[in-house]
Formats: structure tokens, sequence, C-alpha cells
């Protein structure tokens, strides 16, 4: 049996989303190691095959299922204390690849990986601080851990809490720095001295950088500094970005000849109405758009909510959640009310940022699929729950970036896409060659140049028994074809005996 067509099989089988357990079990023998990605990592696997997959002495596949986004996050937390710390860090990195926001891990599971200590005694590939870093930005820890973690007995955790010092209230930063353990306090006084001013002029870096950048666009600002940077002419638009920028800082900045820095005035919650008046005649388009899209009163969080849609593409944007890093989900969003009004508003940008909101009400996703403007329909798609199915696949042809998230989506149509079979994109036409509820199975399909068309085709189950068994011994299509649901338990078997592996001994 020639070796790339039993591999072909292998592959297709750990794919089948009809194998049952007994087969899939047999997949986990070291002769199917190619197969162990798509099998562990790609799909989602019975419960009895969870439980062989988080038992395999194997650290791949233990690792593979780590990062698996099918399986929940209690199921992917029982790893957690595994042996292997590569197994723990492909854990604390999260599913892969990341579609937009993953599921939290358990509260018990993020104590566990945040306050565990290496082993003195043993050589660490990966450390537990490194194992950390990888958790903290994953978007694995809920909101609601965090600031859980101000009061948690463990001091370790309240440590760690210290670290999202920009993000807590002015209360919670007082609870930690009188916190009871002298290791907290003493922490959330470093921390503190990031909205210092003085301290903050101290600590930055004379040269630029990362760190120099970080400053300067989230801490407190000095006079001295935003003095400094005006005279040089450096981090202007930094500075304008900063909401701890002085106010006569801000002034001149709103005078700089970069429009650049202009619209970052013209953003601002705090800027002076004078000032955003005389904003809104600016020489620039896009500074007098910013300035006269967002009516005060104004606040940072909605500040921020725009940023995330003007100036850029539904295509480029995507699901919002993807661009709001893991520490920013301690950060206020806007109310739902704010969205609404954006989504009633005349303006097709404050429309798009409404059709970024998953909280918006039924009524108003309704409206927003109807809308003139194909970004707020495909935003819709993106990020609301609610998105009707056609605007989804408009959303799926429209933006080819975008696709393997949609992909995800329960609300993307899978029938229904005949008018797709012949077009001239191959994302579409292997979406509609699994088509099952074709009128015709896609056999012209069978012969697309595309491979991805073919394997869609040969996986249809409204292919006939004998068409699918012919296609298992062509190369080109053996591969969807094992993957085909509608070839029967034992076939799936014999596959695997063709293959070299061993079936499971009787008892």
């Amino acid at each position: 049996m020639p070796s790339d067509l039993a591999e072909s099989w292998l592959r297709g089988v750990a794919a089948n989303p009809a194998a049952p357990s007994d087969v899939l079990l047999r997949l986990l023998s070291a002769q199917a190691h190619a197969t162990w990605t798509i099998l562990c990592e790609e799909r989602e696997l019975p419960a009895e095959v969870v439980e062989a997959v988080l038992a395999h002495p194997e650290r791949l596949i233990r690792r593979r299922f780590a990062r698996n986004r099918h399986a929940t996050a209690e199921q992917r937390g029982r790893l957690a204390d595994d042996v292997d710390a590569l197994v723990r860090v492909a854990l604390a990195s999260g599913p892969r690849p990341r579609l937009g926001r993953v599921e939290a891990l358990p509260d018990e599971i993020l104590e566990h990986l945040l306050t565990v200590q290496d082993d003195e005694d043993k050589g660490h590939m990966v450390t537990a601080d490194e194992i950390r870093q990888e958790l903290e930005t994953s978007g694995q820890i809920s909101p609601a851990f965090r600031v859980r973690m101000l009061n948690h007995p463990d001091t370790e955790l309240r440590y760690w809490a210290t670290g999202l010092w920009l993000w807590f209230t002015p209360g919670q930063r007082d609870a930690l720095l009188s916190d009871p353990d002298p290791v907290v306090r003493e922490a959330a006084l470093r921390q503190s001295r990031l909205l210092d001013p003085m301290a903050m002029e101290k600590e930055l870096p004379q040269q630029g950088g990362h760190h120099r950048g970080l400053l300067l666009t989230n801490y407190a600002v000095s006079h001295a500094v935003a003095a400094r940077c005006l005279a040089d002419r450096r981090d202007l638009w930094s500075l304008a970005h900063n909401p701890h920028t002085p106010g006569e800082a801000v002034t001149r900045l709103a005078r700089d000849p970069d429009p650049r820095v202009r619209e970052r005035v013209a953003a601002r919650a705090d800027v002076d109405p004078t000032v955003l008046a005389e904003l809104g005649q600016d020489q620039d388009s896009t500074v007098r758009t910013r300035a006269l899209l967002h009516p005060m009163p104004r606040t940072w969080p909605e500040r921020n909510a725009i940023d995330r849609i003007i100036g850029h593409t539904e295509g480029t944007i995507g699901r919002t959640a993807e661009a709001i890093g893991a520490v920013d989900d301690v950060v206020a969003e806007p109310p739902t009310s704010w969205y609404e009004m954006c989504a009633a508003s005349t303006h097709h940008l404050l429309r798009r940022v409404a059709a970024s909101c998953p909280r918006l009400p039924e009524e108003l996703v309704h409206r927003l699929a109807d809308d003139p403007d194909a970004d707020v329909r495909h935003l819709l798609a993106y990020n609301h729950p609610l998105a009707p199915p056609a605007i989804v696949l408009d959303a799926f042809v429209a933006a080819p970036g975008r696709r393997a998230y949609l992909l995800t989506l329960p609300s993307l149509p899978r029938t229904g896409l005949h008018h797709l079979l012949d077009h001239d994109d191959a994302d579409l036409r292997a979406l509609a060659a699994a088509d099952t509820g074709l009128a015709q199975p896609p056999l012209h399909l069978l012969a697309d140049p595309e491979p991805r068309v073919r394997r869609a085709a040969a996986a249809n189950p409204l292919l006939p028994l004998d068409v699918i068994s012919s296609l298992l011994d062509t190369p080109e299509h053996a591969e969807g074809a094992a993957a085909n649901p509608g070839l029967p338990a034992e076939r799936l078997h014999g596959l695997l005996d063709l293959g070299g592996l061993p079936r499971p001994a009787t008892t």
C-alpha cells in the first residue's frame, strides 16, 4: 500500500466528524503521528477520547490538545499540572488559532498557574514566570477574576494584581497600597509612581523605545516632560493620545502642524470646547471628522471604542474583541445605551461603531442588518450573535481575511449555497461543495483545480457510498473521502488496518 495514500486515509479519518470513539482512539498510536494535529488540536473530540488524550504518555498529544479551541476550558485546564512544561505553556498561551475572544480558564486553574513555582531540583525548558507571561496575554483570564485578585487570600495573587494598576479605580489602588503584606504594599507603591508625574519623569528613558512610548502614551506626564517633548518635537502623538497630558500642552498640540497629532486632540474626552470648535473647522478632513463625529460630553471608553473603528475598513477590523488586549478586558466599555445612540446616528462611522457591540438589542440588529453601508452590515456579522445568516454569508464573501473566524460561527449558512458552486473564489466553492442540502452531489467539483475544493466535495455525504469508495483509491481524493461521514465505522477501521495501525486487544 503506497505510504502517501495510507497517510491520506489516516488524516481523513482523523477529521471525520462521524468517526466513533473506538476509531479515533486507534489514531493515538505512534504509527498515526502525522494525524495528531488534526485529531487533538483541530476538532471536537468525544469524552472518551478526551480522557485518553489527557492521560496519554506522548507530550505532543497533550500539547496539541492544550491548544484545542474546540475543547472546553475545563477540559484543557486539566493540563495545568502536567509534568511537562511545554504542555503547560501551550495551555497558558491559549487555543490556536486565536479567533476572537477565548473562554476563560476556571478560577482554580488560573490560581494554580499564577502562583506555582519552579522546582529548583529540575532544569526548566520553560519557567513558571514565562508560563505566567503567556497566560497574562492569552485572553484566558476573566475580568471578574482580575478584580477578585485584589482581595484574594493568596499574597502572590494580590502581588500580581498590582501590575494592573492603571486599570483599577482609586479605591482599588488604595486597597493595595494598604495591603497587610509588605511585599504587596511595596509593589503597589512602585506601580503608583506611574501615575505620579514627577516619579514618571525620573523613570522616563531619554532615548526612544517601547518603554518610553508606553509611559508617554498611558501614564502621568509632568509639565516639564511635556514641555521638552514639544520643544524637541518628539512623541507628540503619544502626548496627544495620553489622558494624563497637562491641559496647556494639549492646547498647543491642537495647533501642531501634524494633522495626526491634531486628530488625536480632537478625539480626547477632555478637550476644551473652544479648542474642539476650532478643530471642527480644521483644514484637514480627518481632523474635522473626528472633532465633529463625537458630541460632548464624551468619555474615554467612548474614545477608545471609536478608535477601534475609525480609519479602518471592516476587512482590517474584523471582530473588535480581537483588537482589545487581554489587560484591556478590565477597562470599562461604554454602556449599551451609548452604542444604541450610535446605531441611530446619521453618520455611517458611528453606525459602524454600534455594529461592533455584541450587546445591541435585537430590534437594532435588524435595523443595522439592512444598513446601506456594507461595513456596518459586515461588522455586525462579525460581532453580534444575532446577526442574520444572510449578512454573515455576505461578510464571508467580501472579506477573505476574516473567513477563518466566520467559519466558527453557527450563523454562517452551510446549506442553500448552490449559487456559489462555480464561483471564481476557491474558498466559496469549497464552502458550497460541503453543502448537504444540494439537489445533486457536487460531482463536477471532484475535478476542481484546488485541493481544498476537491476535499470538500469528496467529504460531502450526499455522494453515493460506491463513489466514496472509489475516491478512496485516488490520491487527489483519498483524504476527503476518508473524512466523509457517510463511511460506516467498520470501513473506517479497515482504512486504519490498511494504514498499519494496530487494533486494540480484545478481552
